[in-house]
């Protein structure tokens, strides 16, 4: 079989992603994915705000909402709302969308971009040199060795590369028996999120959006085998018992037995193999984090295993994959784990004490909006280096740019960095028009701001500054430009110049982007 700069196994949402990333930026990639063709079922069914914007950075947002149900408000255990509206960005909810149409418009744009998607394809064995990596792979016509510079596991908790080179996945079974099910309701409830807790039966309602409607139970007095089939009755009663009412359920299309575990690898990173999503962390359902997680995890790596490849990265770029993204799939852990246990917790005066403390966090609004920027992914920021400012490493807002580039996040679909100035600077756009023009994209502010920040392809401030002395902010910037974008476009051979047409960002026919306020 022939050899790929990439190999990334598993289709998934994470590695459908990801290779869309890779192949944008010209890297060759193969998907290997065992299954020989897709499901109408979903495990997966909420996209959070922050990772929406992330797809809004590939252009996909906008085709994604089309398919799902917006929800702005959280029922929580019939005594309190957590309330989405508020958070900032162009968002301000969570969407409830089966997870095949998630993986649908990322293979789209996968494919559309060069990336070369193999099924009845299985992985059996990963061999690793100091040059790259074999993967030993299992189809129709036999068995095949593939090489590549780079693989990347993205085959979900019982990943086959992880085992196959050994690697450690500790950590225990947090929840066991939990039941799934896709049905019809004949009252459906009120809100769009409905969750719900007695002590000793826990239920979730979501809506699909097309009159089917996704519901999670758990009995604490019925733990059987994720072997044993559901009973459909035990889980009307169930969810009655957790919610009040089953409102009307019936026709149950797909049922599902399952336990959930909290593990995470040590190491993301093991030379020339990577590890992303569930091959890499595991957690409980609660909270709806995983599949968000996971593809936050391919727009981190994408850019800098691209960098990687094409031989423009900094020495420890590839590095920071791991030093980025561990702790936030430790932290999603913690999360997860809080939210299901306060949902399972029996003794009533624990009940009481849950009730009191959920209502507290709902109306407090502080509180209320640290939650909602947890959950949605909004607050997530990576370290900043001592003395940096105040922006580094948070993720950048998507402002409005200056003439016909229109906002932050559509300038990001070049796959490039954006440098955001406070004004048009010769300097400045010397080196990003012919130094850096193959990495980096100038940008105006649309507003008023003393701010010059550089942000990453995955929408993250790199690094940022309020220097206002010409000479001195642009030595600045080609201190972090050669920080974060290596070299001088005359120092690496081979650049590819930047994409020729229309400015980057904007669509036939769009109108300037709005002036308002920038960083």
């Amino acid at each position: 079989m022939p050899a790929s700069d990439v190999v990334i196994v598993g289709a998934g949402p994470t590695g459908l992603q990801l290779a869309g990333d890779l192949a944008a930026a010209g890297v060759g990639c193969t998907v290997l994915e065992r299954r020989a063709g897709g499901t109408p079922l979903t495990r997966a069914f909420v996209v959070h705000a922050r990772t929406l914007e992330l797809l809004d950075a590939r252009g996909l947002a906008d085709e994604l909402l089309a398919a799902g149900t917006r929800v702005r408000r959280i029922a929580l255990f019939g005594t309190a709302a957590l309330d989405l509206s508020r958070l900032p960005g162009r968002f301000p909810f969570a969407l409830v969308v089966p997870q095949y149409e998630t993986e649908r418009v990322l293979a789209e744009r996968a494919r559309a971009a060069g990336a070369d998607i193999v099924t009845g394809a299985e992985v059996v064995d990963v061999r690793r040199d100091a040059h790259g990596v074999d993967l030993v792979v299992s189809t129709a016509d036999g068995t095949h060795t593939r090489r590549a510079r780079y693989a990347v596991a993205c085959d979900g908790v019982h990943s086959t590369v992880r085992r196959a080179l050994g690697l450690p996945f500790p950590g225990h079974s947090v929840v066991q028996s939990v039941m799934l099910a896709d049905v019809r309701l004949s009252d459906p409830p009120p809100e769009t999120l409905s969750v719900g807790s007695v002590g000793d039966a826990f239920a979730f309602l979501a809506p699909f959006g097309d009159g089917w409607y996704r519901v999670i139970a758990w009995n604490r007095r019925n733990q059987l085998p994720d072997s044993e089939p559901v009973d459909f009755e035990e889980l009307r009663r169930t969810t009655r018992r957790a919610l009040g009412t089953d409102h009307g359920m019936h026709d149950p299309r797909w049922t599902s037995r399952f336990h959930s575990d909290e593990r995470q690898v040590p190491d993301y990173r093991v030379g020339r193999v990577l590890l992303a999503g569930d091959a890499a962390h595991v957690h409980s359902p609660a909270g709806g984090l995983g599949m968000n997680t996971g593809l936050q995890d391919a727009a981190n790596l994408g850019w800098k295993l691209a960098a990687e490849i094409n031989g423009w990265a900094p020495p420890d770029l590839l590095d920071t994959y791991q030093e980025e993204r561990h702790p936030v799939g430790r932290a999603v852990m913690r999360v997860s784990g809080a939210l299901l246990r306060l949902a399972l917790v029996e003794a009533p005066a624990l009940r009481a004490a849950r009730a009191a403390a959920v209502g507290a966090a709902t109306r407090i609004r502080p509180v209320a909006r640290r939650l909602a920027l947890t959950l949605s992914g909004i607050g997530l920021a990576y370290p900043a280096p001592r003395g940096a400012h105040r922006l580094t490493g948070r993720r950048a807002p998507d402002v409005p740019l200056a003439g016909t580039l229109g906002r932050l996040y559509e300038a990001l679909r070049s796959g490039r960095f954006v440098l955001v100035t406070a004004a048009n600077d010769p300097a400045v756009t010397y080196l990003t028009t012919k130094l850096w023009a193959d990495r980096v994209l100038c940008a105006p502010a649309g507003g008023a701001t003393r701010t010059t920040a550089l942000v990453r392809p995955d929408g993250y401030i790199a690094w940022a500054c309020d220097e206002t002395t010409p000479d001195l902010r642009a030595a600045a910037i080609r201190q972090a430009l050669t920080r974060w974008c290596g070299p001088p476009a005359e120092h690496v051979p081979h650049v590819r110049p930047p994409s020729p047409g229309r400015p980057l960002g904007t669509r036939p026919g769009q109108a300037p982007g709005r002036r308002g306020t920038t960083y």
